[in-house]
């Protein structure tokens, strides 16, 4: 369109565009535009992971089959790692230390195994968990996909090596007089509680480990101080029955206690309900809801900085 101008001359004008004035975020806004990268909301971060959950699986599956790929004996490690490692406490605590003694006999070995076995669960979640973001910076950076996919992921494979093991500790049990029974099933609910704890473990210290990869170095000092103080090798109430009560409950309560005294509770006979702290089974689901969620709802929050810098 032209017009004429005061002195004659033939002017040409434009249009006002509808977009004069608006600013960037007004803009972006008008256009469906965002940022590249930008942390979603916690339902969409939830929508989204539930999306990847075959990728989910199948790189747990994946990670569980490379994990001894170049070993000899392969997949049998998965279960001959931590049976070792009970056979040497075995042979310090029970042997040598008598770390059963009070225990009727044939508890002991069990006891041992079901703790060797549980504690490894938490053990292994937490240290992939550690390097799950720092160990993985190329798949990070080069796709887009919810972060919190890989410590999910790695403690799903811990969860499919504990399940192999678990035919271990059920031979053990048997073998040492504990036969099938209803009470076996409540093992189910306290490994499911387990994972979720496990999991919500991982997703804190996988955002920690992924500005801090020191952090690995020191984890294995943590885990090696926290099997002490659960009860793994010994009894904690008796061997703590002359110290202030307090100390014990601690000890009794804390999450790795109660899942390996929930297990043992349901697979040893003699391992009686007097064994276990007050409302045990409320502290397994306050445990695991407390460091599930929040660990989830935290490890969202730097969702838009893994990876970078």
């Amino acid at each position: 369109m032209s017009d004429t101008t005061h002195d004659g001359a033939l002017a040409t004008s434009t249009p006002p565009s509808a977009d004069e004035g608006l600013s960037p975020a007004e803009l972006a806004k008008k256009y469906g535009l965002s940022v590249s990268g930008a942390r979603p909301s916690l339902p969409e971060y939830v929508r989204q992971l539930w999306g990847r959950r075959h990728f989910i699986l199948a790189f747990s599956r994946a990670k569980l089959v490379a994990q001894y790929s170049e070993a000899k004996l392969g997949q049998i490690w998965q279960v001959a790692t931590p049976l070792l490692n009970a056979v040497v406490y075995w042979l310090i605590f029970g042997l040598i230390l008598g770390a059963g003694r009070e225990m009727p006999k044939g508890v002991y070995v069990p006891f041992l195994m079901m703790g060797i076995f549980v504690f490894t669960f938490t053990q292994s979640s937490l240290m992939a968990g550690v390097r799950a973001i720092s160990s993985n910076l190329g798949l990070v950076r080069a796709l887009h996909f919810p972060r919190a996919s890989l410590p999910v992921s790695f403690s799903l494979q811990q969860l499919q090596q504990l399940l192999y093991s678990m035919v271990v500790v059920f031979v053990i049990a048997i073998a040492f007089g504990n036969y099938p029974q209803l009470s076996w099933l409540l093992v189910i609910p306290t490994l499911a509680l387990q994972f979720v704890f496990n999991t919500g473990l991982a997703m804190i210290f996988a955002r920690l480990g992924s500005k801090t990869p020191d952090l690995a170095q020191l984890m294995p000092f943590v885990m090696r101080t926290w099997m002490y103080a659960s009860g793994v090798m010994f009894p904690i109430a008796a061997y703590l029955k002359d110290q202030p009560a307090w100390i014990s409950d601690v000890l009794l309560w804390n999450p790795i206690a109660i899942y390996m005294d929930l297990v043992r509770f349901a697979l040893i006979d003699d391992y009686a309900a007097s064994n276990l702290p007050p409302h045990v089974w409320a502290f397994a689901v306050g445990w695991a809801v407390l460091t599930g969620l929040g660990g989830f709802v935290y490890f969202w929050k730097a969702e838009e900085r893994y990876g970078r810098g």
